[in-house]
Formats: structure tokens, sequence, C-alpha cells
């Protein structure tokens, strides 16, 4: 169980921990960071009833709208609607990199309790690739989901504010349906997956880059 636990942990707060140290001005709370890893932790258990509902009622006959709906848009969603009620308005959301930091919290915080769940259920042979698929992967759109709503915050212009908004839910929302697409449906998936994710990988690390650059947009 021991073993379970701390392989599934330490990939999400490996990457949390070079995200949040990335940060080159004031560093947020470590309270902070820990209650958005926290809220993402509690999003799991009512996301897999509801995703298990879909599969079980058979709710869409689409493959392609079952994944994108239930994993990709339900998902990042719900992390988004934590980050913009409870981070967003926050006094310590108070520069752009911050929404990497935290997106990349909740995100992770999803993706830690979902790893820990998946090696008890299916064993400690699967650590490694987790670690580089779908934890690596929740942590890339929290990043990309956070840096968008780090322009939102910071850009005075109403229209941009609004279309930042909007990009910080539907790009995570498209780029995770793709993912899963490419997991459930292709026998030979790892063939797409890994250029898929090192494309992912380039794309949030140089939004990251971008963030650390400019302090207010």
């Amino acid at each position: 169980m021991i073993a379970a636990v701390s392989a599934g942990i330490a990939p999400g707060l490996a990457i949390l921990c070079y995200f949040y140290l990335k940060d080159q001005f004031d560093k947020e709370p470590v309270y902070m960071v820990v209650r958005a890893f926290i809220f993402g932790m509690v999003l799991v258990f009512p996301l897999m009833f509801i995703q298990y509902i879909i599969d079980v009622e058979k709710v869409f006959s689409n493959d392609f709208i079952r994944i994108f709906f239930a994993y990709g848009f339900l998902e990042e969603f719900f992390k988004w609607f934590i980050l913009f009620v409870a981070i967003y308005p926050h006094v310590h959301f108070d520069e752009h990199y911050d929404g990497i930091v935290y997106g990349s919290a909740v995100s992770l915080g999803f993706a830690t309790l979902e790893n820990i769940l998946f090696l008890f259920a299916n064993g400690l042979e699967f650590a490694m690739g987790r670690a580089f698929f779908p934890v690596s992967s929740h942590a890339l759109f929290g990043v990309i989901m956070g840096y968008y709503l780090g322009k939102s915050k910071f850009t005075q212009n109403r229209k941009k504010k609004k279309k930042w908004l909007v990009l910080s839910l539907t790009l995570p929302v498209i780029l995770h349906g793709f993912y899963d697409y490419i997991l459930f449906t292709y026998k030979f998936w790892p063939v797409i997956m890994l250029p898929f994710m090192l494309i992912l990988w380039w794309f949030a690390l140089h939004k990251a880059k971008q963030a650390r650059l400019a302090r207010h947009i």
C-alpha cells in the first residue's frame, strides 16, 4: 500500500515543484498551492461516478462525443470552475505566472489521486507509464489553462479578457479530448501519443516561459 501511494504521489509532486520553483517573482503561499491541489483531489470521486453513469447508461452512442464530453469536457470544466471561482479573484493571484502554478496544482491534485487509485487497482508495474502519460498530460492541460486565465486577469481590454477566458477552458478541453481519443480508440496508441505529448510539453513550457517574461499583460 505504501509503495502504491508513494509511486502515485511522486510524479505529481515532482512536476508541481518544478512549476512552483520556476516562479521568478513572489512565490505563491504554500497553503494556497496545497489548497488548490486538494481541490483537484476532491473532484476525482464525483467525476468518476458521473463518467461511470455515462458509460453504463450509454448516454452517447458516438465514441468521439462520449470521450470528449465525459473526459475532455467534464474534467477540464470542473478544474476550470474551481480555478475561476476559488483562485482567479484571490488577492494572491497577482502575477501572470501564478495562473500556471495554480492551474498545475489543481490538475495535479486530480491526477495524483486518480493515479493512486489506478495503481491500487492494477499494480505498480504501470507506475512509470502513468507518470509519463496521464499525470504529465493533466499537468500540462493545467499549465495551459492557467496561462490563459493569467492573460485574462491581467488584460484591461474587455474583449480580450473574455477571449482569453474562453480559451482557458476550450483549449484544455480540446487537447484533453484528443489525448483520450487517441488512448481509447487506437490499438497502437503510443505511435501517435509520443509525438502528441512532445508537442504538448513544448507548447506548455513555451507558455510558461512567456508568462515568466511578462509580469502583467
